[in-house]
Formats: structure tokens, sequence, C-alpha cells
């Protein structure tokens, strides 16, 4: 059996059904898994629901179940991400592309090979110098139209193969040319030494870690990301759109889904499905973008 929504018990459905959806709905990625392995659960756990046995997500070919991630999470961060399914994957490339929200705490005085908590501390400097004044007036200069060099620990890719991979099985790697990104809006929100918190809005592409690495440079010290939360992807905001891991059924995707236009949602009875699972559905004027018609990319 499929369990109950909203007290009321949900019949075990077939993968017909599961294989006609066509849009994009947001889960929650905890800390840990990849954002490949966190979508891997997701689709063995509706192919479970819809009474496949011995599913294998992993299986490039054949898949019973087209489904994609509007952009990387690394393992160490959490939060929004959105997934297409169906049709849906042809909408994540606007994912892609535009404004996204993080929250960021960072730590001054210690640098680390992958620019986060996860990597060997390499580089330590005095911090006792900045102040929250000096840390304010820094954000300014990376605030807009900036130039970025991505970190070497990356989804970027040499010859068809991760950085990060490639980095992990001994390979010299070389850091890749700074290019264009843009901040929207950069705020410190607490500031106590060695920790500080930010809040970013940015656009695609963007990478965090390499932003708080930058700042630490700029203040004549070093720091590194202690903690990430992606808050908001497009309209999908992590309070009000994002499925944990226990709502992976096919009733509550239907019921938080944005449809591709065209396309229709029913419940398992021909009903139209109502947003009462406590998670609210985007409309499609969100979904199409919430910062200059632009929507999401999500490499960190």
């Amino acid at each position: 059996m499929a369990g109950t929504v909203t007290g009321v018990a949900v019949p075990k459905h077939s993968l017909s059904k599961l294989q006609s959806l066509n849009g994009l709905f947001a889960i929650y990625k905890k800390e840990g898994p990849t954002s490949a392995d966190v979508l891997n659960s997701l689709k063995e756990a509706l192919l479970k629901e819809a009474g496949v046995k011995d599913p294998n997500p992993r299986k490039r070919k054949k898949q019973a179940l087209k489904m994609g991630h509007g952009g990387t999470l690394d393992s160490a961060a959490s939060g929004v991400l959105v997934v297409g399914i169906g049709n849906g994957t042809k909408m994540l490339s606007t994912m892609l592309a535009g404004s996204k929200k993080y929250m960021a705490v960072g730590e001054l005085g210690k640098a680390t090979d992958t620019l986060d908590a996860t990597g060997k501390v390499v580089h330590e400097k005095l911090y006792d110098h900045i102040t929250r004044e000096a840390f304010e007036e820094k954000l300014k200069q990376f605030t807009g139209d900036i130039m970025q060099v991505p970190p070497l620990y990356s989804a970027l890719k040499k010859d068809g193969k991760r950085l990060s991979v490639l980095l992990k099985q001994g390979h010299e790697v070389e850091a890749k040319p700074a290019r264009p990104v843009t901040v929207y809006n950069l705020s410190l929100q607490d500031f106590t030494p060695p920790l500080f918190t930010l809040d970013v809005e940015c656009g695609g592409g963007f990478y965090i870690r390499s932003l708080v690495d930058d700042l630490g440079k700029a203040l004549s010290s070093c720091a590194h990301v202690r903690k990430l939360i992606r808050t908001k992807q497009g309209q999908f905001t992590l309070d009000d759109h994002t499925l944990k891991e226990e709502h992976w059924t096919l009733q509550h995707i239907v019921q938080s889904m944005q449809p591709c236009p065209g396309s229709e949602v029913t419940n398992e009875d021909g009903t139209k499905p109502s947003p009462n699972l406590g998670v609210k559905r985007a409309t499609n004027a969100q979904v199409k973008g919430d910062k200059n018609g632009k929507d999401e990319k999500g490499e960190l």
C-alpha cells in the first residue's frame, strides 16, 4: 500500500500513472549524498510504489522513469533541489539559468583545498583585525556583475571527467579561467568571529565556496564554507515547496507539481488535485522566472 495522505487511503499507483506526469516540483536535499544520489533515491521510491520490482534507477538505458534535477548541490550542502519529471525535464534549462538564494556560514582563519569543511586545511591566518564594518564594506566588491574563478573541486569537467574526480584520482588539474557571474544581493546576517553568516542571491554558474574564499583573501585572511543551504530556486522555496523524504510519493508529487504548459495533472480517481498537503504549488509565472525573466543554475 502507498499509505495515507491527509487521512485518506491512497491506492497503489500504476507505473503508467507515474509515467504520465510532466512537470516540475521541489524536494529537500539533506547533507551528505550527492544530488545524483538523491535523485536516484527519489526514483527508486517512486518506482517501488508503482509496483516495479528491484528498480535500478542508475541504469541509463531503457529507464522506466524520465527524471532530472535543475542544478547540482554540493554533497555537504542541503536545501531546495528542483526536479523535472517526464517532459518537465525539458524545463530544467530555465532552472539552471537565473537567480537562486543561499544561506552560507563561513569560517575565517582557515582555508581548505575544497573551499568547504569537507576538505583539508591548507592555510591558517589571523583574522582578529577584521571588523564587521570592514567585512560589510568588502561585500560591495562582490555585488553585481563580477568575474569569478570556479573552485578546483567542482562538477565542471575536463575531457569528460569531473575536476573533483580527477583530483581525487591524483591527477593535476588547472583552474578554470575566471568567468562572468552575477550577484543580485549579498548581505552579512551575523558576524561572530571566526564565524559569519551570509544571505546570497546570485545568478547561474555562481559558486558560494569561491565567494567565501575570495572574501577571506580580500580581508587579508582566509576562509571556507562551514554550512550551505539553498533556500530558493526560481519560485520554489525551502519553506513552502520542498517535499521531505517521507513525502516522496506519487500523491504528494501530484499535489505539489507545477505541470508543463498544456499538461493537466489529475489524481488517481481523475479529479484535479488540491494543494492541501502543506506544500504550496508555484504558479506558471513563478516557475518561468522571478529575476529579470531568468531562473536558476545550481553549481556551488
